[in-house]
């Protein structure tokens, strides 16, 4: 099963808490886990945030300006956002290709403007104010439980195919060949549910399979794997790993 790990952490911060949930099992499938990010302290300088390209639409709280929610997405390539010196978020990681919602705006990369559209992200956000982690993972169940009930969330076929049968994969051909479609219609179903052409799907999913250190899809050799790898996070694996916790 897919298991993207979404970011890496700075070794030299340690006083940035990141905590990841898992789902109740009626979720399983649609909601990859619940996040939270935050400082325990005001930090000496600004907080960069290395995010990785993992083809997941995220639902974003920000517990210090409840103002601010939103839903984004993440490119191909890794994205670094300058975060400040004091931060709290918590997020839903929604699984790709689930996001069903097509009225709903979605932004790339970090959301850090006042939420304008019809879910009712405010009132969640306001909900998970002053609690616990323990205690939003509720709030955070219930939203995704109504998102599932209005259909904005669901179970994509496509994509749950091609997560069962990952060690199968490893060229464009077999997603198509494991999901049960054309390629041509693998195109048009991984670009409008996962906003990525499959080529990059592909290589998001190589990414985060060796992230989690599996050598089922191995690359060409080790420079193309380097190649890949530093085109995808702007780091060398050996330099990416002394930098980051992942």
């Amino acid at each position: 099963m897919y298991d993207p790990k979404g970011n890496g952490k700075d070794k030299s911060v340690d006083t940035v808490q990141f905590v990841e949930a898992e789902p109740p099992a009626h979720l399983q499938g649609i909601v990859h886990r619940f996040l939270e990010l935050k400082t325990a302290a005001p930090l000496p300088a600004d907080y960069r945030f290395h995010a990785l390209p993992d083809a997941c639409t995220y639902v974003v709280f920000d517990q210090d300006d409840r103002r601010i929610n939103g839903v984004s997405k993440l490119r191909a390539t890794s994205e670094e956002f300058n975060l400040g010196r004091s931060f709290h978020f918590v997020n839903i990681r929604f699984l790709p290709g689930v996001w069903q919602n097509p009225a709903e705006q979605l932004s790339h990369g970090q959301v850090d403007q006042p939420y304008v559209g019809d879910l009712p992200l405010r009132a969640v956000n306001d909900d998970l104010a002053g609690r616990d982690f323990a205690e939003q993972y509720s709030i955070l169940t219930a939203f995704a439980d109504w998102l599932v009930h209005r259909q904005m969330v669901a179970v994509n076929p496509v994509t749950a195919k091609i997560f069962a049968h990952l060690d199968d994969i490893a060229s464009v051909a077999d997603m198509a060949e494991a999901a049960g479609i054309s390629a041509r219609q693998l195109q048009r179903t991984l670009k409008r549910t996962t906003g990525f052409a499959p080529h990059d799907f592909l290589k998001v999913l190589r990414l985060q399979q060796s992230l989690n250190g599996e050598d089922t899809w191995s690359y060409a050799d080790q420079s193309h794997f380097i190649h890949s790898f530093r085109k995808a996070t702007g780091y060398t694996p050996g330099k990416y790993s002394r930098k980051f916790d992942v």
